[in-house]
């Protein structure tokens, strides 16, 4: 059987697939008029960040899977899979930590002012240090965490670390599986104003989009932080510029974007009060490794017919 690999991925992930017999091919060429020609035939696709329409799938005669190196899945069209049948599995296990690990250090560098006091030393100012803005402790304080699945989890312990004081909306999990995790359940409206952290962990759909718009930002603390580490489009971009230039919010990190890579102008590139990475808060080694894997994994153990490595990493079980 044929695996088509769209995307750079750790080698393990390769070495695996190979290692049990099938056929593997990298492309490189994302373009759409290459991939109808070079998927035509094969049984699974391993996917990063390639959009996979219709238009492409409906030429992809042998396909069975598609095993997404991540979690989101919205460059997939599901419904087609759907329709054909065809499973579409994410790696639900394997970036957890290290976009938790990315929410928090956000937290820190927006609150600690750290290319700040950096850039005082450096430039050999060291004795101004009380003219640096305020700077903040995460002690105590209260955040908010929207979305309450594996990375929401996790999120939540490290913040427990730091003896803050965690609530929760997600209207789809049960409260009380958010009180056993030590956490308070809390409507939306309510938790955004009285946080003074946000962090975002959401998929990417209609009902998710502009999530938070101008009313949502209204409603947040002066001196709050949001972080969104989930899917451009779930903040609005527009609004959110606003707040931070008037500092109706103190600070914003931004790990995702409406339009990846963003224009070159983007309004965000102006302001000294938020901080942009470029989408990689899963990608430490450690997590690249585990996410190649665990996306290889997926691919034979349902060819095979064997049992997914976790029930959450079938997205359309229901379909198949």
């Amino acid at each position: 059987m044929k695996i088509a690999i769209l995307g750079k991925v750790h080698s393990n992930g390769l070495e695996f697939l190979k290692k049990n017999k099938l056929e593997v091919i990298e492309i490189e060429n994302i373009e759409s008029q290459n991939l109808i020609k070079e998927l035509r035939f094969v049984d699974g696709i391993l996917l990063r960040t390639a959009k996979l329409e219709e238009k492409v799938l409906q030429h992809c005669e042998n396909l069975k899977i598609i095993s997404r190196h991540g979690v989101g899945y919205d460059n997939v069209d599901i419904n087609y899979l759907n329709k054909k049948k065809i499973a579409l599995c994410i790696t639900s296990t394997s970036n957890a930590a290290s976009v938790a690990e990315h929410v928090l250090s956000m937290f820190i560098y927006l609150t600690k002012n750290l290319s700040l006091s950096d850039n005082l030393v450096k430039q050999g100012n060291f004795d101004k240090r009380s003219e640096l803005p305020d700077i903040f402790e995460l002690y105590k304080k209260k955040i908010l965490i929207i979305g309450f699945g594996r990375i929401g989890k996790e999120v939540a312990k490290r913040c427990k670390g730091f003896d803050m004081e965690v609530y929760v909306y997600d209207p789809f999990l049960n409260k009380d599986l958010i009180i056993k995790s030590n956490c308070a359940p809390i409507e939306k409206n309510e938790g955004l104003a009285l946080s003074d952290f946000v962090s975002i962990h959401l998929p990417l759909n209609e009902k998710t989009k502009n999530f938070i718009s101008q009313n949502e930002l209204n409603l947040m603390k002066k001196n709050s932080v949001l972080v969104n580490t989930s899917r451009g489009g779930i903040v609005n971009e527009n609004y959110l510029f606003q707040a931070l230039e008037s500092k109706k919010i103190r600070a914003a990190g931004m790990d995702v974007f409406v339009s990846e890579p963003p224009e070159p102008n983007h309004p965000f590139f102006s302001l000294d009060n938020i901080l942009l990475t470029p989408h990689n808060a899963a990608l430490t080694l450690e997590c690249r490794e585990r996410m190649s894997l665990e996306a290889s994994q997926n691919i034979l153990y349902f060819l095979k017919n064997m049992p997914v490595l976790n029930e959450d990493n079938l997205v359309n079980k229901e379909f198949i």
